[in-house]
């Protein structure tokens, strides 16, 4: 098992840059992919994006160039820089922990956290 806990949503404004942070304990922390998927209002859990265990990093298309996904293994953390938000950047994020193959989908992960909101006013 493995527990995750995130922290650092808020509320800022559009241009405003956060940082969240997800906690892992439980199983080795370094033999996951760790990845943050986010869902807004009445709509379907979007991946946002993903590291995996050598550190290689993948992102969606919406967020590329403007978030960074990293991890501090001695630390159990995997964080989550974004940075120029937008309104549309407003919802639940959510750390996960898994091998799966499919990377951009929550089928592929196993573990995880209860979610930080997160609200970009205009």
């Amino acid at each position: 098992q493995v527990q995750l806990v995130e922290s650092g949503g808020g509320l800022v404004q559009a241009g405003d840059s956060l940082r969240l942070s997800c906690a892992a304990s439980g199983r080795a922390f370094d033999n996951y992919s760790m990845a943050w998927f986010r869902q807004a209002p009445g709509k379907e859990r979007e991946f946002v994006a993903r590291i995996n265990r050598n550190g290689g990093t993948d992102y969606a298309d919406s967020v590329k160039g403007r978030f960074t996904v990293s991890r501090d293994n001695a630390k159990s953390t995997v964080y989550l820089e974004m940075n120029s938000m937008k309104p549309e950047d407003t919802a639940v994020y959510r750390c996960a922990a898994g091998n799966g193959i499919w990377i951009m989908f929550p089928q592929g992960y196993d573990y995880w956290g209860q979610g930080t909101q997160v609200t970009v006013s205009s």
